[in-house]
């Protein structure tokens, strides 16, 4: 039997509809609907936790405020758009499909911003502990933060330019959308997404590794108090050094999450995303913001705890918002 078109008004140029899956692939339908669901959900409980709860509006905090975001809009936007998308027409127009590309450049790349304000934020904490109060504050770290979604959102907007101005100008037929990387767009984008932001993130958490190995050894060895310099003679918090062993763990599942889809840029390939073509390297890329709320709930018992009162709408008790979380 012929296969139907998307647009039967337009014969000549319509893609084609896919020819009808079998039931296990309704399966994969239902997983990943499920997948964008708890990503939207853990994220927003975070999101409103930290929001909420006075006690939690420190630095670092602000800073996986910020990541819980983009995670947010990749679960609640990102992926369902992907999972109507997959091995179907395109059926919002050449405008919606800039705009769709736009929003997700946008956000992964923001993701990877805040990945990088977060490893610079446990490296000062770490390696500057005297300062860091002084160094990172909340106005501060306010200020980085809107930093970084502006320069996202400028980043994607020149870089898609020419994409904006012809959405559909890789499209091989109506009802499809597609855009392309050329080497150079790739390149570009490689090394400012991927390789210099992972190149800084990899240097400041091996920074931040050996110096507390040492203080580690210095405390065991009982001697911390006489060989260290007065500069540096401070009590080693052991809750910094949690904190960053769990964002040292964040950083991990972001770089095993993030490799793939760039790959083809290590080998001078052009990156093809399809709205019409379910790709691997592209949901494990947006996998990763559903895992980071679980190794949040996971390592931090303030999370377990505000989940708690969300669930239990004990949050919406007046004067909540001052209750003991940490």
């Amino acid at each position: 039997m012929e296969a139907e078109l998307c647009f039967p008004q337009l014969l000549n140029t319509s893609c084609r509809k896919p020819v009808p899956h079998q039931p296990d692939a309704l399966l994969g339908y239902v997983f990943l609907s499920l997948v964008s669901l708890i990503t939207a959900a853990l994220n927003l409980m975070i999101v409103i936790s930290i929001s909420h709860f006075r006690q939690l509006h420190s630095p670092t905090n602000l800073l996986i405020l910020s990541l819980a975001v983009s995670d947010f809009l990749v679960g609640f936007l990102l992926m369902p758009v992907e999972i109507l998308a997959t091995e179907a027409c395109w059926f919002l127009g050449d405008h919606m499909c800039a705009l769709s590309y736009v929003l997700d450049f946008i956000i992964t790349s923001s993701s990877v911003g805040n990945m990088v304000l977060i490893s610079i934020d446990r490296y000062l904490a770490i390696c500057d502990p005297l300062r860091y109060p002084t160094l990172v504050t909340r106005d501060k770290t306010k200020i980085c933060i809107l930093v970084c979604w502006i320069c996202s959102v400028l980043y994607n907007t020149v870089l898609l330019r020419d994409f904006l101005r012809r959405p559909d100008s890789h499209n091989s037929c109506y009802g499809e959308c597609v855009i392309v990387h050329n080497h150079v767009t790739g390149t570009v984008d490689f090394v400012f997404i991927f390789a210099a932001p992972v190149s800084v993130i990899v240097v400041l958490y091996m920074r931040v590794f050996s110096v507390a190995v040492y203080h580690a050894q210095a405390m065991r060895s009982h001697i911390a108090t006489v060989t260290l310099q007065p500069s540096t003679n401070v009590t080693f918090k052991k809750s910094e050094m949690k904190a960053a062993m769990i964002l040292g763990v964040v950083v991990i599942v972001f770089l095993i999450c993030y490799c793939p889809y760039y790959s083809p840029s290590l080998l001078g390939e052009d990156i093809e995303d399809n709205r019409s073509a379910s790709s691997f390297t592209l949901w494990l890329l947006y996998f990763n913001s559903c895992l980071n709320p679980v190794i949040y709930a996971l390592f931090y018992p303030w999370f377990r705890k505000s989940m708690k009162l969300i669930v239990t709408l004990k949050i919406l008790k007046p004067d909540s918002c001052d209750a003991k979380m940490l």
